[in-house]
């Protein structure tokens, strides 16, 4: 392997590569290998890791069992890609993913492979609903994020996204999210209200579109009380609900799927991210039996055929979803990063918690502060970053099997980080 020197690296990449790049311009580094919660860069340096790929490394990297079940796979000279067709291990994910997570949760649902990223499965979703359904519109909310490509752009709320007049999109209603309009304010009862008259100028929906956490858009939860009012609003009006858990399912709010325990059981289903447990892309739509009416190759892709993705994401599942201690240490951990957050709110003026599960964060009410506590965490050993409408959420990703005592110190340097951040303001 040739070996160039880093700022040959860094001008490499200035000069080659799009201006679209986004992470890397808070993180002047190029990294090299990872393991666990662990990422190296050239120089041979160490970062704990709250970022895990935007949640789409919910195990951690290079897991051991699941590197070592890809590498049987390849040495066997096993399928790579297939399109659509049978393979055995496509089999084989299908009939675990059944055993270890529909079947246990009483949930009966067709799944279809889509593209191999969240948003190819969000187009699916919305083009089924409206083919269901024979509507045309969607109500999405206030701080969603479905995608950048055009339909499931037109759900993301995001303007830096949306690229404002340029980029026509068309099909979506938004619609306040939970706690948008301040405390006090139903806005599920303001959805109801504007469906319910006719006169509202709202065409009747195709489905009803949403995050239970709204990860990129600043860790905003949705209740169960809300969450369950929008999915009644759902059925009353004939439109069918979809759950984005894209970010917030494969156990990061600490069940499978996000919405697990809220009463709600959603017509459609999207995941991605961590669904192949090892940062492979995969993506799928699941979706009731009675709504599969799609007819031969009207949704399709040629990369929905991962079999080097199944093999990991069968073994994740065995691994991890057998039984009920994985779920039991990550409601531990998500403990251990709520006290610790809480406990920097206490002491920091406007800074509150937000989030759920392994999917936290600290709202610093600036995008400037955030800013800058990211860059120190950076300078300290840790990888993180912000979300939010500007930015102002410092949010906490770790893996989900991250050891307790680099959880610990990550805390710590994000602790420091703030701490030094609001002495150099006062």
């Amino acid at each position: 392997m040739t070996t160039i020197t880093v700022s040959t690296a860094l001008s490499t990449f200035d000069q080659l590569e799009s201006a679209a790049r986004s992470y890397c311009r808070g993180f002047r580094h190029v990294l090299t290998s990872a393991a666990g919660s662990i990422v190296r860069d050239s120089t041979g340096r160490e970062y704990i890791d709250f970022l895990a790929n935007a949640g789409a490394l919910n195990y951690g990297h290079n897991d051991p069992d699941l590197k070592a079940a890809l590498i049987d796979y390849l040495l066997e000279d096993g399928i790579t890609a297939s399109l659509d067709l049978h393979t055995n291990v496509k089999a084989d994910f299908l009939a675990t993913f059944d055993q270890l997570i529909l079947a246990p949760r009483g949930l009966d649902y067709r799944v279809q492979f889509t593209g191999p990223t969240g948003t190819n499965a969000v187009e699916a979703a919305l083009k089924l609903a409206r083919k269901v359904t024979g509507r045309t519109n969607v109500i999405a909310f206030t701080n969603a994020f479905h995608g950048v490509t055009a339909g499931s752009l037109a759900a993301t709320a995001s303007s830096h996204h949306r690229m404002g007049p340029e980029q026509g999109l068309h099909g979506i209603t938004r619609m306040p999210y939970e706690g948008f309009m301040g405390a006090g304010f139903d806005t599920s009862e303001y959805l109801h209200r504007m469906l319910h008259d006719p006169s509202s100028g709202i065409d009747r929906p195709a489905a009803i579109i949403l995050e239970t956490v709204q990860g990129e858009g600043g860790l905003n939860v949705a209740s169960t009380p809300w969450l369950q009012r929008i999915a009644g609003i759902a059925r009353e009006h004939g439109a069918l609900l979809i759950i984005d858990d894209v970010q917030a399912g494969c156990g990061r709010t600490g069940s499978f799927f996000s919405f697990e325990g809220q009463g709600v059981t959603p017509d459609l289903v999207v995941l991605s991210k961590s669904l192949s447990g090892f940062g492979l892309p995969m993506a799928l739509l699941l979706m009731r039996p009675d709504i599969d009416i799609w007819s031969p190759g009207e949704h399709n892709g040629t990369f929905r055929g991962n079999n080097h993705a199944f093999v990991t994401a069968t073994a994740a599942l065995r691994k991890f979803w057998s039984d009920a201690a994985f779920t039991a240490d990550v409601a531990r951990r998500s403990g251990m990063v709520r006290r610790s957050l809480a406990e920097i709110a206490e002491v920091t003026p406007a800074a509150h918690v937000k989030g759920r599960g392994m999917m936290q964060g600290i709202d610093m009410g600036d995008s400037a502060r955030a800013a800058s506590i990211r860059q120190r965490c950076v300078e300290r050993g840790l990888l993180i970053e912000c979300s939010g409408s500007w930015d102002e959420v410092v949010k906490v990703m770790a893996p989900l099997t991250t050891p307790d005592d680099l959880l610990e110190a990550g805390l710590t340097i994000l602790a420091g980080a703030v701490a030094d951040e609001y002495r150099q303001l006062v």
